[in-house]
């Protein structure tokens, strides 16, 4: 007989967390300030290196280069740690990933303003959406990506002069130097080191909980991307449930290079990766973006022990020990995966070419801030998400609400935490729906719990009710492509469902109904409207938002009774065709 349950909660053999997270403090604060209960700084490795030119800082001149960027910043931009709100200093941060990034993230907050993270990938108008968003009163970018910043800048109105540059290595845009009318994070070092010391950020209590540290934008179930609003209290407490979490089971002076490939855009890097691994002395090994060689050659060049990626790279990674074999990869104790399950049968082709390796997993949201549940090497369990947190209580609940009492029985995951996110900006339905009056917050994943052969608590997600799709980490609304769809005068309807890929783990594909209304429609063929399609998507998103599943026409877009697409049912009509075509090889 199945056991009875109400609220999932940590294994008793995680300590309780210690004490309660600072509340009236920044961010910045947190991570540089050892009274706060940091790892000492005299002992700490540099918190980021570039893993293409093996540049870095100490933590004590990354302190030093916070407080020198917030002075020039508080006399570009007229701002003062204890005067407007967060609102008021709102600045994007638009860049592939650097080891400065972060600092310009922490500067931001030493001034009391709020950063908004922007997707690298994004096309201008997609940045636009986040600019007007989030009304940013500057960006911070990098060279490739100034084309973008400046376009959708001319369209907000921003001014050439608030746009900023963030160094990277000549690999990311060779040949190229930076435009003299830009200033960069080191000029303003430079100019902030010569200008009066910044007063003190004074802050009540209960303050960090209620300002917002980060604007990060999720895709939601519907619409375009929505802000959810993170407090400083937010990842202040996530930091600490992940830190109380892994000291359960890992020497408190033990510390690691760990791989920083993830986009600094992603709640993933910036809670998990660029946070919690700092705030513990260990070393993050940057890459500006993903490439298996720059990876390979990082792991090989700096002996990174943690290897923090999504299924895509692990999939890659399993499907060529040919190229893997070239280096030496002697170093790596673990390999993590977030922001997508992977599939314990990938685990297991990965661990038979290394089984040195520990293959752990977590789960979590933007809108938890971050992390969940995590794999602990004490207990693995392919295939699952892992243990919850301390201080995280999670229910499971049928589609009528009713609260699900037994393990193995699958129901959408709630999720209690004080790392749970404020809300989002400015969507008040949005916020309604999906964080509940009672403190919890409605995943849209559909999940089970299960004991692990030891008789600990496992979460498993095994679908998802907010259908988004995710493609290499990013999520995509479906609802933001069917839209772009159905602006085209040749479609009549349509629906986007994900489908697998070998690469990307899943890929958006469209089902499009014709508008035979309209005579081009029958006179184009199916292949040349096809790609009509695409190249309408491809011109106006990202990459990795591309319909790269295909387009498929068909007679109509089934739909339930009360009008509700029921996407299940081309879900499991993909399925069933791969699976046919699988038996046929």
């Amino acid at each position: 007989m199945a056991e009875k349950m109400t609220d999932f909660c940590a294994p008793d053999w995680v300590p309780a967390l210690p004490r309660n997270a600072p509340d009236s403090i920044p961010l910045c604060d947190f991570i540089l300030d050892e009274a706060y209960g940091r790892y000492p700084i005299s002992k700490a490795k540099p918190p980021f290196t570039c893993g293409l030119t093996g540049k870095e800082y100490s933590i004590l001149q990354v302190k030093d280069r916070v407080e020198s960027l917030a002075r020039g910043l508080a006399r570009e931009l007229d701002w003062n740690p204890n005067k407007g709100t967060e609102w008021a200093k709102a600045v994007c941060v638009f860049t592939l990933n650097s080891i400065d990034s972060m600092t310009v993230v922490w500067a931001v907050h030493r001034l009391s303003g709020l950063a908004t993270p922007a997707n690298a990938t994004y096309t201008a108008p997609e940045l636009v959406h986040q600019l007007k968003t989030s009304k940013a009163k500057a960006i911070f970018t990098c060279l490739p990506l100034l084309h973008v910043a400046l376009e959708a800048a001319d369209v907000v109105g921003l001014s050439r002069s608030r746009i900023y540059l963030i160094e990277l290595p000549e690999a990311c845009a060779p040949g190229l130097s930076p435009p003299k009318e830009f200033k960069t994070v080191d000029d303003l070092i430079s100019g902030g080191l010569r200008l009066p010391v910044l007063e003190p950020v004074r802050w009540n209590k209960g303050d960090g909980k209620t300002k917002v540290a980060l604007l990060c934008f999720s895709s939601g179930t519907s619409g375009l991307p929505k802000g959810v609003m993170i407090s400083h209290f937010n990842v202040i407490s996530n930091i600490i449930q992940i830190n109380t979490y892994e000291h359960a089971g890992r020497p408190e002076e033990h510390h690691d290079s760990v791989l920083g490939v993830m986009p600094q855009s992603h709640i993933y890097a910036l809670v998990v990766i660029c946070h919690a691994r700092v705030y513990v002395g260990d070393n993050v090994v940057n890459l500006p973006r993903y490439s298996m060689e720059w990876m390979l050659n990082a792991i090989q060049r700096f002996n990174i022990s943690t290897l923090f990626i999504v299924p895509p790279i692990i999939i890659q990674m399993a499907n060529n020990p040919k190229l893997l074999g070239k280096y030496d990869l002697s170093a790596v104790k673990s390999v993590w995966t977030g922001a997508a399950p992977l599939a314990k049968e990938v685990a297991e082709k990965l661990l038979q070419q290394h089984p040195q390796w520990k293959v752990l997993q977590g789960y979590g949201l933007t809108e938890t801030c971050t992390l969940v549940s995590s794999s602990s090497p004490r207990d693995p369990y392919l295939g699952s998400s892992g243990s919850l947190l301390p201080g995280i209580s999670a229910r499971l609940v049928t589609p009528s609400n009713e609260l699900i009492t037994t393990y193995d029985t699958p129901g959408e995951l709630l999720i209690k935490s004080p790392s749970n996110a404020l809300g989002y900006f400015q969507s008040p339905t949005a916020t309604l729906e999906t964080f509940q009056a009672d403190g919890y917050v409605r995943t849209g994943d559909e999940a089970v719990f299960r004991k692990s052969a030891t008789g600990y608590d496992h979460l498993f997600i095994i679908d998802r009710i907010k259908e988004l799709i995710k493609v290499k980490g990013h999520q995509v609304a479906p609802a933001e492509l069917e839209a772009l769809l159905l602006g085209h005068p040749l479609v009549s309807d349509c629906v986007v469902i994900p489908v697998a890929d070998d690469a990307a783990g899943e890929v958006p594909k469209a089902f499009v109904v014709k508008a035979i209304a309209n005579g081009d429609a029958e006179s184009v063929g199916d292949a040349e409207l096809a790609k009509l399609l695409q190249m309408h998507v491809q011109e106006k998103t990202a990459r990795y938002k591309w319909l790269k599943g295909g387009v498929e026409f068909i007679d109509v877009v089934p739909k339930s009774p009360s009008g509700k697409i029921l996407r299940r049912v081309l879900r499991d009509r993909e399925r069933e065709k791969r699976r046919v075509a699988g038996a046929k090889l």
